[in-house]
């Protein structure tokens, strides 16, 4: 039965039918078949070190603290089945190992169980692989547990492993595990390694929730307030003031004294300028004509505090500048406002826009939103214009329209009830 919060592939399995074939003992022998089984196991037990938390010195103290400890028990399972190729069980038929346990004392007994052609039609050409609570101090004790499963190749190394994503909940006589553990061909295929001398080798890992513990106690406060940084802040007054500066760049009617120390550590594209001695930095004085004043100060501003204002307003024109001088962080913060305001009548205009400054992200989503508004789109004038400046792009819009397509999963048919 899948339960709905279970992954995709993990399904729990009621009682075993009166056709799965349980061969008790470490190591029993089915002499009509010739298959021989054996099974080792591990075990590990993890706990976790109860102490007194640390705290960093930003992190706020309280007077009391609890720490939780839980207690995982950890162990693994070896599984070798000889003669592989000959198991007779057919489909929904099983093969159990032998029990295995933490270790001797441990009441908790558990194996696996494997459907060597499938636990149903669905899985027909795969291996199913469960494992299977056996015994418990009683039949209402429930147990968490993690699994991991994996085969031994050739050279005894884990491949095609599988792990549970989260601890499941265990009562005696269910199970949980894998219907399509492996297809049955791959594992068949010799160029694998997976079937050496026709013996497959199955490796358990189990992780079992024990007790948790909690401890409790009282901390000793040092009264110390440290100061919040005020870097940003620092650095946007050495931008509003001329002080130490030894560059002025000018936008039209603006003038901008500015640091060349911060603005190469910030930028390598100005680091290229005051590296080369270009008659411009000579003088100490950079004309800039093809960005306006305000979006030269809000790229100043990023530049000297790692913060953006006005994104809302000015993201279409920040979005260049930053490309320009190699911003990347303040390029993506561009790509993200405009992402927000895309429309039927702008979509078309955002994506040209995405295209020259080598936005991806911004032109991705302005190209899903064509491909699931397409009708809408279609009838602006902003994509009639696109059509004859920019067709590659309505060719990457086609292409990526069509690649949404195929990869659109049908749900299966039901089907008919005959009477």
């Amino acid at each position: 039965m899948m339960l709905p919060d279970s992954p995709q592939n993990i399904v729990i399995v009621r009682a075993p039918s009166p056709s799965v074939h349980y061969i008790p003992g470490s190591m029993t022998s089915d002499t009509s078949s010739g298959i021989l089984l054996t099974a080792h196991s591990q075990q590990q037990t993890t706990v976790s070190t109860v102490q007194q938390p640390v705290h960093s010195l930003s992190q706020p103290v309280s007077e009391s603290w609890c720490l939780t400890s839980v207690k995982v028990i950890k162990f693994s399972f070896n599984w070798t089945i000889n003669n592989f190729s000959f198991c007779r069980e057919e489909m929904g038929e099983a093969l159990k190992s032998s029990s295995f346990s933490a270790n001797a004392n441990d009441k908790l007994k558990w194996c696996l169980r494997l459907n060597p052609k499938g636990l149903d039609e669905e899985s027909k050409d795969y291996l199913s692989l469960y494992l299977l609570l056996v015994a418990a101090p009683n039949s209402k004790c429930e147990t968490r547990a993690k699994f991991k499963f994996s085969i031994l190749n050739s050279k005894g190394d884990e491949t095609k492993a599988m792990e549970s994503q989260r601890a499941y909940r265990f009562v005696q006589g269910k199970d949980w595990g894998f219907k399509k553990f492996i297809r049955r061909d791959f594992l068949i295929d010799e160029a694998n390694g997976l079937l050496p001398d026709d013996k497959l080798t199955l490796f358990c890992e189990v992780s079992v929730v024990a007790d948790s513990v909690n401890i409790s106690g009282q901390t000793q406060i040092n009264s110390f307030k440290i100061p919040e940084c005020q870097l940003s802040n620092d650095y946007q007054f050495l931008l509003d003031n001329p002080v130490y500066s030894d560059v002025t760049f000018v936008c039209g009617q603006r003038e901008f004294p500015v640091h060349k120390a911060i603005l190469s550590a910030r930028s390598k594209v100005f680091q290229a300028m005051f590296e080369h001695k270009m008659l411009e930095t000579e003088r100490s004085r950079v004309e800039i004509e093809d960005i306006d004043g305000d979006i030269m100060f809000e790229i100043l501003r990023f530049i000297y505090t790692g913060k953006a204002q006005n994104m809302d307003k000015l993201a279409d024109a920040l979005l260049p500048a930053a490309d320009k001088y190699c911003l990347e962080r303040l390029k993506v913060q561009c790509e993200e406002a405009l992402c927000t305001t895309i429309d039927r009548d702008n979509v078309a205009d955002t994506l040209i826009l995405a295209d020259l400054h080598s936005a991806t992200q911004l032109r991705q989503q302005a190209i899903d939103f064509i491909n699931t508004h397409t009708q809408d789109v279609l009838e602006t004038a902003g994509f009639q214009t696109m059509i004859r400046t920019h067709p590659h792009l309505l060719a990457d819009a086609y292409r990526a329209m069509a690649s949404a397509q195929n990869n659109i999963i049908c749900p299966p048919r039901k089907k008919q009830r005959t009477a």
